[in-house]
């Protein structure tokens, strides 16, 4: 059954400022939906239930992108466990609760592929979810939003809510996260491999200016790249080398986060898990759904691809001490494709539209 969402509808984007919110808010632009709703953190503190009722009890939006959450690659996840859970976990209860309260017409709250057992049969579908061991590095987020997938299938069992799920894969695109405390690999890989060859220029001065709008660089990375001593620097021009996290090895999907919104949109309008909505009383229900692209790569392959298009010139280095991750992630995106929605975007082209973000950020040259 397709949802009718009118381009005056009320659409509350719950972490507009985000990745995946920024997409989605421009795609709705794009379609003509007049009537969207934004609550910067500022604003609306989404962990507070009060302060979340009362922003819906005032504006109460038809539909909700809940896309709002704590996120980081593998170094964020291992170092603020508690963060991640608790903040995500919050975040979804308040926002999906409040939308039963004010009777939202339909939710569409985001996950995550880590969802997923680490030792998942490849491609991965949809009912393989808690069927194994999580991947013990992003334990803490992996558990929250499973959580949020259960709350999204109790709400609808309880209280015959509309509301549904999503789980996208590895994401990337404009307005990403470069910090490379808390960065995913392929924002953390454009930025690192720019980086080396603004210091086989010694282009010092641009480095610095780089380093205070996208945060600060690791000791270990300074030192590779000759700040520390600037007179030790090896001569202009000489390549420099790029370190990898792990072994090259773990085979990962990627989306361009332009298609994601314009899949959630997608979604919205025309997923619905529960034919008998309000009746249903199965507890085994699967009713999320996978967003990818349906091809994967190593991490190997993807430093090759990003180098290609940042710095040719670069040699590459893997860091074996640094952990590897889940072998494998690719989703079976199958459900999707009969659907009617694939991807656009090739990784290639995405890659060198997100780096012209990047250096535009900063009036950074690519040369």
């Amino acid at each position: 059954m397709v949802t009718d969402i009118s381009k005056d509808s009320r659409i509350f984007v719950a972490g507009h400022g985000g990745l995946v919110g920024s997409a989605i808010l421009r795609h709705l632009k794009q379609e003509g939906f007049a009537n969207l709703l934004t609550a910067t953190r500022e604003q609306l503190d989404l962990r507070d239930q009060a302060a979340v009722n009362y922003w819906f009890r005032a504006n109460r939006p038809e539909f909700v992108f809940l896309v709002a959450g704590t996120v980081g690659g593998i170094l964020a996840n291992a170092t603020r466990p508690a963060e991640f859970i608790y903040d995500n976990m919050m975040i979804h209860a308040t926002v999906v609760h409040a939308a039963y309260i004010f009777k939202t017409t339909k939710l569409l709250y985001l996950g995550s592929s880590c969802i997923y057992p680490r030792e998942c049969p490849q491609p991965i579908l949809e009912n393989y979810l808690l069927t194994g061991l999580l991947e013990p590095t992003n334990e803490a987020y992996a558990i929250a939003k499973i959580a949020g997938i259960k709350l999204c299938q109790a709400y609808h069992r309880q209280y015959g809510c509309n509301f549904i799920s999503a789980m996208p894969t590895n994401l990337y695109g404009p307005v990403d996260n470069f910090d490379l405390q808390s960065s995913h690999v392929l924002p953390a890989l454009i930025r690192k491999f720019h980086l080396a060859n603004l210091a086989a220029q010694g282009r010092f001065e641009e480095i610095e200016k780089e380093e205070k709008i996208f945060g600060p660089l690791p000791e270990d990375l300074r030192l590779s790249l000759g700040l520390s001593n600037r007179n030790q620097f090896i001569a202009s021009g000489t390549p420099q080398s790029v370190v990898i996290w792990g072994s090259g090895s773990p085979r990962r999907e990627f989306l361009h986060v332009d298609d994601l919104a314009e899949a959630c949109l997608f979604i919205m309008r025309h997923y619905d898990p529960y034919p008998e909505a309000c009746l249903i009383s199965q507890t085994n229900i699967v009713d999320h759904l996978n967003i990818g692209s349906g091809v994967d790569q190593t991490i190997k392959e993807l430093a090759e691809a990003v180098k290609k298009i940042v710095y040719p010139e670069a040699n590459l280095i893997f860091d074996h001490t640094k952990p590897d991750g889940m072998p494998q992630k690719l989703l079976d995106v199958s459900k999707l494709k009969a659907m009617g929605w694939v991807p656009k975007i090739g990784l290639e082209e995405g890659i060198s539209t997100t780096y012209d973000w990047y250096v535009q950020q900063i009036g950074l040259t690519k040369e």
